[in-house]
């Protein structure tokens, strides 16, 4: 069995953050339960937390560059604690969206390689990373 390179700490942070996607998935799927998604947004931050560690996880969500990303996050997970499921997470997703949106890119220089739909797949996610605003300095600053 191949040994990888997270710790055992990490590893119980992927599973959190997995935990807290299918959350938020069947959270979806049950037409925006409440609970699904506050439980999704739990797991997911307690599993960031457990995978960055905390100062690393505070340094990505304090940035100044993203700071708008940061607080549409938060907001949208208080609207859907506060039973705005709707609202909040739609306010959630542009959250995420100018969060993680500069990864749009380097998943499109994989996307590409796909058959028959890669270049069309790997064009909207270039599109999509330059508009969640990705460009040639923004992985210097990251703290991961």
């Amino acid at each position: 069995m191949p040994t990888f390179w997270l710790s055992d700490g990490q590893k119980v942070g992927v599973a959190f953050c997995t935990g807290g996607f299918s959350f938020l998935i069947f959270g979806l799927i049950l037409f925006f339960d409440r609970a699904l998604l506050a439980m999704g947004n739990i797991l997911f931050l307690i599993g960031i937390t457990l995978l960055l560690g905390p100062a690393r996880t505070f340094a990505f969500f304090a940035r100044k560059q993203k700071w708008r990303g940061s607080a549409a996050f938060w907001v949208g997970i208080v609207l859907i604690l506060v039973r705005w499921t709707l609202v909040g997470f739609a306010v959630e997703c542009y959250g995420i969206f100018v969060l993680f949106g500069e990864f749009f890119k380097t998943i499109a220089s994989f996307a590409y390689n796909i058959p028959v739909v890669g270049p069309y797949l790997a064009k909207a996610l270039q599109a999509a990373g330059e508009k969640a605003g990705a460009n040639d300095r923004a992985h210097k600053d990251l703290p991961v």
